[in-house]
């Protein structure tokens, strides 16, 4: 039976609408429309509500991600919003609004990054070790540096660890090791070193380029990158996460991979898909899962 996630009521964050392959949401005090390729049914709210936000995204022609805002006068480029949970876990992000459409953050990975925080705290291991790799902005790397792991964020782009860096300091941690890397060469290498990590996390793009060039192509590549994971565990005291947001990956393509690569957490894992739901209540699909721990 698959797992449907969704986020849990967040003061500083709701997808308002969604339809007409577009999306509306708040961050903060902040209203943002920008394409959704998921949302294929009509919107629900009329077109003066979606009139109300601060900056519209525009795709470039022949472009499915490339584009440019247009930002209402007095509308900041960055923001910071806050984040908090029932559990303890509390932090804030520097929000901004990049020519790929991207704000520095996906709000619906929110059951995630408290999966994160709760299970590094029940490590048996007094400082856990954590691997993040294709890290991004590193909402992930701070819930396990928040509840006291020793953080490897590793991402090959220079400026998005910039941008992780940031909201690691806004939100009033420190610590956390950076590493402008090719995710697949790291975790050889560290395969290779016999090292060990008690949680792993991985969020791969469909495709991809390293610092130097190197390849990334989700289909050619995952099945090894997640074979050298299960190398990488500790085999009595770990979690694992890995989310694939490429619209061609059904859950079942990672039932089949984590049944072959980790036939211990057949009766422990979590897989399905995480969604956003609207005010409305509908829906919105926003990548696929799987999740498990010792």
């Amino acid at each position: 039976m698959y797992t449907f996630l969704t986020t849990s009521p967040w003061a500083d964050y709701e997808l308002i609408d969604a339809g007409n392959f577009e999306k509306l949401e708040r961050f903060g005090k902040h209203i943002l429309a920008r394409p959704e390729p998921q949302a294929i049914w009509d919107t629900h709210l009329p077109a003066s509500e979606w009139q109300r936000a601060n900056a519209v995204f525009t795709r470039e022609k022949g472009s499915q991600e490339r584009g440019q805002w247009k930002i209402k006068p007095g509308t900041p480029e960055q923001w910071v919003i806050g984040y908090e949970r029932p559990d303890g876990l509390k932090l804030r992000f520097r929000l901004g609004m990049s020519s790929f459409k991207h704000v520095g953050l996906f709000p619906e990975q929110d059951p995630n990054w408290q999966f994160i925080y709760n299970q590094t705290r029940k490590r048996k291991a007094a400082v856990p070790r954590v691997l993040n790799l294709f890290a991004y902005t590193g909402a992930a790397t701070l819930a396990a540096r928040a509840a006291g792991a020793d953080v490897t964020h590793l991402d090959s782009v220079k400026q998005v660890n910039f941008w992780a860096r940031d909201n690691m300091e806004a939100s009033g941690l420190d610590g956390v090791r950076w590493l402008v890397e090719d995710a697949m060469k790291y975790v050889k290498r560290e395969v290779k070193r016999g090292s060990k990590y008690q949680g792993l996390i991985l969020d791969p793009p469909a495709y991809g380029r390293g610092p130097n060039g190197e390849k990334w192509q989700l289909e050619d590549e995952l099945n090894e990158m997640l074979k050298l994971c299960r190398d990488l565990l500790d085999p009595e005291d770990h979690f694992f996460l890995i989310n694939l947001y490429s619209l061609g990956f059904s859950a079942l393509i990672l039932e089949n991979l984590v049944h072959d690569i980790f036939p211990k957490a057949r009766q422990h894992r979590e897989i399905g898909e995480i969604y956003l739901h609207d005010a409305s209540a509908r829906k919105l699909p926003l990548g696929t899962f799987c999740r498990f721990a010792t």
